[in-house]
């Protein structure tokens, strides 16, 4: 997983420092969601599983790159 450099979370207790320590020990940098948008998760989630119904669930993926053309085809109508 060379390509991951962010770890993105939300600001929960839950989190602890060792919990951060373990990411941060792969060069991952990790971004906190903004306190203002308490909700952004929820976003996400919707994004990601529509994404998952409409796309993953009628295409094969052979690989990153492909991956990525097929999101980017999406993406313009999506938004």
């Amino acid at each position: 997983m060379e390509s991951v450099r962010f770890l993105l979370r939300d600001r929960d207790d839950k989190y602890s420092h060792a919990f951060d320590a373990v990411f941060q020990g792969d060069d991952l940098h990790i971004i906190k969601s903004a306190p203002q948008a308490p909700r952004v998760n929820a976003h996400c989630e919707r994004v990601i599983g529509t994404l998952r119904r409409e796309l993953l669930d009628h295409i094969l993926i052979i690989g990153e790159a492909h991956a990525r053309q097929v999101l980017t085809t999406y993406e313009h109508p999506y938004n």
